[in-house]
């Protein structure tokens, strides 16, 4: 499994005590405890044993992006670079939910791109488009930092059907299995089928949960931060209950849940994600802006790139609301999540 984690450098054992002669005793100065190691959470270095399995990841998400893939790549299957090109590739790309203003951006590098480099082969065009599309997310490309602080607050937001709980649960057993320990808030307390599912994720991966039936959600929420002090854990995972952001009286009790957290932990939350469906097109565009206004955003999760996705949102979202993508997913099974890599994503979406 491509590892999300850098764990903390291990103690190196003291070494022996020399003999020494006896010295007067003397008052020695107190001497301040290290700080503790941040754990950032970063791809870890491409190894053989590792290349395989991400390898196995791309490949699905080559597939999930082929029917966005094959309808650019008709595009430069002409014999000259001309007015018509660029027009059939305008319309591809706004086709893949590229956005209007994104696709001027990506248009008017490509031509720069194919001025310097004095191209003439349509087919090289579309390596520099992947360059272009490569350039324009890189600054979305971010890792997760784990261990600034304890518990690390991370409250995870998204509308009913992207994948929330189920991502959640993917991120808590990659944290788990590298040792963080990890405990789950179960604050969608209307949904008892979220509590469920959110329940066994928490059996399944062995980690503690804090729910109430029929219970306030902020409350839910200021008790798991609570506990995740008492009881040392690194992490606090806060499953919010999914909404529309049209439905403005449940925009507002995410804020209330976050403004609750704050009381239990003035640092907290450090992290607020939104879970996003790769299917919804220019939409997910429209949910990033909402629930960043509401809640202030520090990162992105990009669900369900399988399919039937188009994918070409995300070059929209750093266009116009260039929030940090953290992770992508093209299926049900935990290995489906995985990091973003502004390169292999480019690469992908034109395959």
């Amino acid at each position: 499994m491509f590892s999300f984690f850098r764990k903390k450098p291990p103690t190196p054992p003291e070494p022996a005590p020399v003999p020494a002669a006896p010295a007067p005793v003397t008052a020695a100065a107190p001497v301040a405890a290290p700080a503790p190691t941040p754990v950032v959470v970063v791809p870890a270095p491409v190894a053989p044993p590792a290349a395989e399995p991400r390898k196995g990841w791309l490949d699905k998400l080559k597939a999930g992006l082929r029917k966005t893939g094959s309808s650019i790549a008709t595009v430069f299957t002409g014999t000259q670079i001309d007015d018509a090109l660029y027009e059939e590739l305008e319309t591809a790309l706004l086709m893949a939910d590229t956005g209007v203003k994104a696709t001027e951006h990506l248009l008017a590098d490509l031509k720069k791109r194919v001025k310097d480099n004095k191209t003439t082969d349509p087919a090289a065009v579309k390596g520099l488009l992947a360059e272009a599309i490569a350039d324009l997310l890189t600054p979305l490309q971010k890792r997760l930092v784990i261990g600034e602080h304890k518990p690390t607050v991370i409250m995870v937001a998204g509308v009913n059907g992207a994948g929330k709980t189920t991502s959640i649960g993917k991120l808590t057993r990659h944290l788990a299995n590298e040792g963080a320990t990890v405990l789950l808030a179960a604050a969608d307390t209307f949904r008892a089928a979220a509590r469920e599912q959110l329940a066994v994720w928490a059996d399944r991966n062995t980690v503690e949960i804090i729910t109430q039936e029929g219970g306030d959600p902020a409350a839910v929420s200021f008790d798991a931060v609570s506990a995740g002090k008492a009881r040392g854990r690194d992490v606090v995972l806060v499953d919010t209950a999914g909404r529309l952001p049209t439905q403005l009286h449940l925009m507002e009790e995410l804020k209330k849940i976050k403004r609750v957290v704050q009381k239990a932990d003035g640092t907290a939350p450090h992290e607020v994600l939104l879970v996003i469906d790769g299917n919804t097109g220019q939409n997910a565009l429209m949910q990033v802006k909402a629930f960043d206004e509401a809640l202030g955003l520090t990162g992105l999760v990009i669900t369900k790139l399988d399919g039937t996705a188009k994918g070409g949102v995300i070059c929209a979202i750093a266009r116009e609301k260039p929030v940090p993508i953290y992770f992508i997913g093209v299926g049900e099974k935990l290995e489906d999540l995985e990091t973003f890599d502004a390169k292999e994503f480019a690469q992908a979406l034109l395959n």
